[in-house]
């Protein structure tokens, strides 16, 4: 299965955010463009351990077996999935400017050090089930945009 700790992975990602403008219009889902790479920004941050958010109670119920569910395999993350209410991104922002953080945030994951990290929903997860849930994440998101 693809990780973020992969160097040729980030590249594929990183060729696959470059693709992308502002004005490109989502296959699915409400986000715009600026409102999906400022998502993943923040997705990033906190995958990162540069943002925390409140655990969801609804996560501690079933974020665990969601997570068996979308690790299982290959298959891109289903769509129109739900998304943490303070990673839901609305207004109009600098477009070039998130999209350039986005990009620099993924080439920190060499040094990724966060080996506490509790995903809101998710919970705890491991190194190796981060690196595989973001590059999934990104695919996903991409995917939305026809990346």
């Amino acid at each position: 299965m693809k990780t973020i700790f992969n160097q040729n992975t980030v590249e594929e990602l990183v060729l696959r955010i470059n693709t992308l403008e502002a004005n490109d219009t989502a296959q699915w889902g409400k986000m715009n463009a600026y409102q999906m790479v400022k998502h993943c920004s923040l997705g990033e941050e906190m995958f990162l351990g540069k943002k925390t958010y409140k655990r969801l109670f609804i996560g501690r119920l079933f974020g665990s077996t969601a997570l068996k569910g979308i690790l299982k395999d290959e298959k891109p993350i289903k769509k129109n999935q739900p998304t943490h209410p303070e990673m839901k991104i609305t207004g109009i922002g600098n477009f070039e400017n998130e999209q350039k953080k986005w990009i620099a945030l993924l080439l920190e994951y060499p040094t990724f050090s966060n080996t506490n990290f509790v995903h809101p929903f998710f919970g705890k997860m491991s190194k190796e089930k981060v690196g595989q849930f973001v590059y999934k994440h990104a695919d996903h998101h991409l995917n939305q945009f026809g990346k």
